[in-house]
């Protein structure tokens, strides 16, 4: 009996400001027989802020594939727009 355990990732880009919803399944096996199968969700947006400071999102711990999509579809126009509706959602 040998348990094995992998993972999938499965990814969506959505709205204007071009949101990563990023879907990690880890999968347990045993003898390459699936024993369990489960989820976890999370999305990544194109910028951060920190106090007053916008910084790209560190994508560096996310699957390379993941990297990938995130590095195509974060052009600099779309980093920009998103400060800006993030900017004007803050409560003063």
């Amino acid at each position: 009996m040998a348990l094995t355990k992998e993972y999938e990732y499965d990814c969506e880009v959505r709205g204007p400001y071009k949101a990563v919803q990023v879907r990690k399944s880890t999968i347990i096996k045993d003898d390459d027989v699936e024993i369990s199968r489960s989820y976890h969700r999370h999305v990544l947006h194109p910028r951060t802020k920190s106090g007053d400071t916008w910084g790209d999102t560190d994508i560096s711990g996310e699957d390379a594939a993941i990297q990938a999509v995130c590095n195509a579809v974060w052009t600099n126009s779309i980093k920009s727009a998103y400060e800006t509706f993030a900017d004007s959602q803050e409560i003063t």
